[in-house]
């Protein structure tokens, strides 16, 4: 492991900052000022040293060191704590971090008590190199995400956002973890099996009853408001809780959000899996009742912003005469009524593809969830989908409620002639007819659209001459490059005269076989470039220019 770059570093210390319940750029800190000591796995160390029931093994590699780091800083505030210190000796609320007296502390070193056995020896270093690098992490992690200069604000938004929590549980398996973590954080503990432990509840630790669980954890956060000190384990307690509660991407994330916000109200995001399963299942359970019907037209009228149901009926299809005038006729009434069906089903089948979470779409759903299931209000219509939920989390995935799995709509026509400007509605579709190569592998995914009408004609031009090769082969090719852009050519070390960057060039390789094996069986007849990689010996090249050229890079 050794040569590890910055990035890979900042992993262990989340994740250890995450688990001991204590600020991360502290671990950086050590890392930047201590340099030592030298590790099996090539790496410096954070400055620990085995003591008491601490072996060497224990100590000997970067990620090892970081963990044991963690774990002695933990029991450093714990003796502060013990020793009568105020939180605001051990944290800057205002700025943030730990004291400046508490960074102090940590660089005299620490020799923890017998009595700790997670904790080890810390070895002294100089004070103002362990600040400076301290405040250099934390810059970065709070510009990063535009954190304000002052954080006064965040001790009483996180204590007005756990007392709201009891009253937005929902028993999902994200506030639960949530909970869990804030538990675990907030009683010192290293495992998720240590904070459930805790709460001496009167089941099988494997398996506690999730109602007797959620209960308990209910009453926990019902008290930390009333017992929170501002000491920091309890802090990132609270941070951890709102991190997870609100399913954001960090701590600072979490600082961030609770700015402007400490509702503990769940984003109505969530229930949108449960929507797109819901309206998945349409199609199959559809049997033309008025009532499904009806329910299927409204949400097709929201959908599309339309301002009645009359005007909703003539864009599904109806003749604007029959809408304001209906026919006695049951057997024309029978047939409106069939071509409605037809409309409003293709609707269903294309909402799980289009849907882009809009308050619009969103709100069409829901009324069709309310409309289809009877139920009399949008709040009830809501509750619904959250026990969708909360079933599809628990569901075997071939059981009925878990949700469907997903299917593509139907590939559209193929156009008259390829162009820049049809190729992104047609990523899947292949290139040439019947072909296995699509403009998804030759754009990547549609992310390098090609500029005019030259480059889509050599990937076509490619895309025809690599399927003979590909037939001639017998075996899927695996695409990794394709089309690139001169920039993007440049970024990958591409030479300046490639033909990735007309277009018609394909890098591949196949599954069970090298790339001269592949060589030795395109080379006799293969018109154009092909070549091979020294340094990658299962990938092949092909383009189509006009002349034969072999080589091996």
């Amino acid at each position: 492991m050794a040569d590890l770059t910055p990035d890979q570093r900042n992993y262990f210390y989340l994740i250890e900052a995450a688990r001991a319940g204590i600020h991360k750029p502290i671990l950086a800190a050590l890392y930047a000022a201590h340099g030592s000591p030298n590790l099996s796995d090539g790496e410096t160390g954070l400055g620990i040293a085995p003591v008491n029931r601490v072996a060497t093994t224990q100590v000997e590699t970067f990620p090892q060191q970081v963990q044991y780091a963690a774990n002695t800083v933990r029991s450093i505030t714990d003796r502060l704590t013990a020793q009568g210190l105020r939180s605001a000796d051990l944290w800057n609320a205002e700025q943030g971090r730990y004291s400046d007296r508490f960074i102090q502390t940590v660089a005299t070193g620490y020799n923890p008590p017998a009595s700790d056995p997670a904790a080890a020896l810390l070895e002294p270093t100089n004070n103002q190199q362990l600040r400076t690098a301290y405040l250099a992490d934390l810059t970065i992690d709070y510009q990063a995400d535009q954190l304000p200069q002052n954080l006064a604000y965040l001790d009483g938004a996180l204590l007005r956002l756990v007392d709201r929590i009891p009253t937005y549980f929902q028993g999902l398996s994200y506030q639960r973890e949530a909970l869990l973590e804030a538990l675990r954080l907030w009683r010192k503990l290293d495992t998720r099996e240590q904070a459930i432990a805790s709460l001496n509840l009167p089941t099988s630790a494997t398996a506690p009853n999730l109602n007797e669980l959620d209960r308990a954890l209910t009453q926990f956060i019902q008290q930390a408001s009333p017992f929170y000190g501002g000491f920091p384990h309890q802090r990132e307690a609270l941070l951890r809780l709102t991190q997870l509660w609100r399913q954001l991407d960090s701590r600072e994330q979490a600082i961030a959000s609770l700015q402007q916000n400490t509702s503990a109200e769940a984003n109505i995001q969530i229930i949108d899996p449960a929507l797109v399963a819901f309206v998945q299942r349409v199609p199959q359970f559809y049997q033309g009742q008025g009532t499904q019907r009806n329910a299927l037209t409204e949400s097709f009228r929201l959908w599309r912003g339309i301002d009645s149901r009359n005007n909703a009926l003539v864009a599904l299809g109806v003749s604007p005469q029959f809408v304001a005038s209906p026919s006695s006729d049951p057997a024309i009434a029978q047939q409106v009524a069939q071509q409605i069906d037809r409309e409003l089903l293709a609707f269903a089948r294309r909402v799980p593809g289009s849907y882009q979470e809009t308050q619009q779409q969103r709100e069409s759903l829901i009324r069709l969830v309310q409309l289809w299931r009877g139920l009399e209000t949008r709040e009830r219509a809501i509750q619904s989908l959250l026990e969708d939920i909360r079933r599809m989390e628990q569901a075997r995935r071939d059981s009925l409620e878990a949700p469907p799995r997903p299917a593509p709509p139907p590939p559209p026509a193929r156009p008259v002639q390829w162009t820049p400007n049809n190729i992104r509605a047609y990523l899947y579709t292949s290139i040439i007819p019947n072909g296995s190569f699509t403009w998804a592998e030759a754009t990547q995914g549609g992310t390098r659209i090609p500029p005019n009408q030259a480059t889509v004609n050599a990937i076509v031009r490619i895309a025809a001459l690599a399927q003979q090769a590909r037939d001639r082969i017998g075996r899927p090719f695996r695409v990794t490059s394709w089309y690139r852009p001169p920039d993007v050519n440049r970024r990958v070390g591409g030479a300046s005269m490639s033909r990735h960057i007309v277009g018609d060039a394909i890098d591949f390789y196949v599954e069970g076989l090298t790339g001269n094996q592949l060589y030795w069986t395109l080379d006799p007849w293969w018109p154009g470039g092909l070549g091979r990689y020294q340094q990658f010996p299962y990938l092949c090249h092909l383009d189509a220019r006009g002349f034969r050229a072999r080589w091996l890079n």
